[in-house]
This record gives C-alpha cells, structure tokens and sequence, in this order.
C-alpha cells in the first residue's frame, strides 16, 4: 500500500522572502527557541562497505502502519534516497532531513551515484564523486552513504541493503529510457514522497554561474587564479584586468564625490550655524548702538548733561532781585587821587567820563 503523500509529511518548503531565523518559516516546524546543547554529530556518516550486517536475520519489511507507529530501537524503519547531489545544497539537505523524518525510528540510507553513470545519463558535473560521497558525509541527516549507487533501483540491491521505503520527490523522474525510474517502486508501496525545495538546485547554480561568466572570472584572476586554470584567452585576460582598473577608479571617484558632498554638506551646515551666530551678534550690536548713539541714547544724554554744566560754568545765573545785597548801602565814590574836582568837561562828554572814572567800590573793597 502506498503510504499518502501529505498528511505525514514535514513540509520544508522555501518562503520567497526567506522570513525567519536562517531562513526557516512556520512550515518548517522548528521551535523559535531551543535548548542549548549539541545537535549535531561529531563524526561522517560510514560508507556502506564499512557497516556490518547481520545476515542470518531474515529480511522482513515492515508496513507503512507499521512504520508510523514506531518500531524498536534495534529495527529502525530503514529509508533510502538516492541522488547525484552534486553541488550539494540546502535543497538537498532538505530533501534528506524530510526522508529521514518521515518515521518515528529512521534509518536513513543514501545512495550516491558515480562519474560514469551520472556522466551517460544526465550530464557533466561539476564536482567530482569523491566530492560528492564527501559533502553526503558530512549532512547531519544521513546515517549511511552508499558509494557507485545504482542508477535504477533492482530488487536484488534492496534486499542487499535491507530497504524498507524509498524516499524522492513525487515528480516523475524520466531517465535510462522509462518515463519514471521510480513507477516499480510505487507500485510496490515502498515510495514515500518529499517535497523540493523551491528557488534552489544543481541546475540554478550553474545557470547562474554561466550568467555572470564575466564577473566570477574577473573575481578569480583577482584573487590569484592564472587565465590557463580558468581557461580563458589572452585577450579576455586582458580584458578582464582593464575592466578591473576601470571599476577601481570608477570606485574611487565615487567615493572622492561622495566624501566631497559630505564636505559640501559639513561647510554648508557650519556656514548656517555661523550665519545664525552672526545675525545674533548683529541684533545684540545693533541694539547696544542704537542704545548708546541712538536718538534718545544715552550718548546723547550725556552730551545735554554736559552742555547744561559748561553753560552753567561760563554764564552763571544772576543773584535774584529780593538779594541782601541790594538793600545795603551804596560805597562812596572812588576818586582819582590827584584831583580833588572832577576835571572839567563839556556838556556832552560829561556823563561819559563820570562813568569812565568814576567807580562804586564796595565797603570792604575800600578797607
């Protein structure tokens, strides 16, 4: 019996956005915090030439009931997936993480395939497979690696391996002349679907790789790798080093008209705050000029006190008309000492010349 494909499974689906710690969502069903402790194993994965089997057991696989409801300790649910795994992923790691949680009590299984089948079947790799039975190794889902692992799955290799269900997304997989490598499978009710992870895979690095050709080659030779290890001509070589110098003083003149704007905006924001400084000062001089020289200042103030004072020193105010001194008596007449008459005089110079000699002496003159 075929075991449903969604009700069990732990969907491990990629949000676009990639919202959430290390891009998990809340499909992925990981708790937002954990305790802190060692999850991960300390040593690879073993290759299946390395393991031993006991062989005097009888092979019985279990049901898909069976499975879910949890088996002991020592008959894990034993789950193979099988792959090229090239490039090796977090798509990969995915699809290994739901096969290896698909039961309860898992073992899980991978099948890796050589050079020589992967290169007649599918394609050019771009690791080799020793790479790729390493980067297996090392994915904290996998219990055992199978090495040279058989492009279409034969009864005989699942008995050798004591396979119980075999775990792959549920798209037909076309190859080696069938339109699904895994329809023997299914019909068997050994398959047990996973989901791929969208927006990642072996296909889209390297579509991506081959894209931005110029910009991973240019990166390469500036880090040291030689035109004949990146297989590129002498011309783009030297094409690529003159864009390299380009985008250098591109950069640089950026980062000169960047610095001069911040400069520009440093003198404008100082010119403003010494403008307003400036405008302060000039109301307070202003104002303390109008105050001093203004026309009700005190500068002007100063010079009426000081013109009244000057006036008042040259020109002082005569006695007034109620004053003792004009009650007192008149001092006798000054005379000219020589003469006891007044000199002789006509009638008409005769009150010139009384003024003219005469003077009015006050007694304490006389004395």
């Amino acid at each position: 019996m075929e075991p449903p494909t969604s009700s069990r499974l732990n969907s491990r689906k990629r949000r676009k956005d990639g919202s959430g710690p290390n891009g998990a969502t809340e499909l992925d069903g990981i708790p937002p915090k954990m305790s802190c402790r060692s999850l991960g194993l300390r040593e690879p994965a073993p290759f299946s030439d390395e393991v031993e089997i006991d062989y005097s057991k009888p092979y019985i696989r279990v049901t898909y009931e069976e499975a879910m409801r949890g088996t002991p300790l020592d008959r894990p649910v034993r789950v193979y997936a099988d792959g090229i795994f090239d490039l090796f992923h977090s798509g990969h790691a995915r699809a290994l993480m739901q096969a290896k949680n698909l039961f309860p009590n898992t073992y899980l299984i991978v099948g890796v395939c050589s050079d020589e089948l992967t290169h007649n079947f599918k394609g050019f790799t771009v690791m080799n497979e020793n790479e790729r039975y390493d980067a297996v190794q090392h994915c904290r889902y996998v219990d055992e690696v199978v090495r040279n692992a058989p492009w279409t799955l034969t009864p005989e290799f699942l008995a050798e391996h004591r396979i119980d269900f075999v775990a792959h997304d549920d798209i037909p997989y076309s190859s080696a002349g069938s339109d699904d490598v895994y329809k023997h499978i299914k019909e068997a009710g050994m398959f047990a679907p996973t989901q791929r992870t969208e927006g990642i895979s072996t296909s889209d690095i390297i579509t991506r790789i081959v894209r931005d050709y110029d910009v991973y080659a240019r990166r390469n030779l500036q880090r040291g790798y030689t035109a004949k290890e990146l297989n590129v001509s002498f011309i783009n070589e030297k094409k690529y080093h003159l864009q390299e110098r380009v985008d250098k003083v591109k950069k640089r003149v950026k980062d000169v008209e960047e610095k001069s704007k911040e400069f520009v905006q440093k003198v404008e924001e100082k010119s403003i705050d010494l403008i307003q400084k400036w405008e302060e000062k000039s109301r307070e001089f202003i104002g303390n000029f109008l105050e001093m020289f203004g026309p009700e200042g005190a500068l002007k103030h100063m010079l009426k006190e000081g013109k009244g004072r000057m006036l008042q020193a040259i020109s002082p105010k005569q006695s007034p008309s109620s004053s003792p001194t004009h009650d007192r008596s008149p001092s006798p007449s000054f005379r000219w000492p020589f003469s006891t008459k007044t000199p002789p005089s006509s009638p008409a110079n005769r009150s010139r010349n009384e003024s003219a000699v005469t003077y009015d002496i006050s007694e304490d003159e006389e004395d």
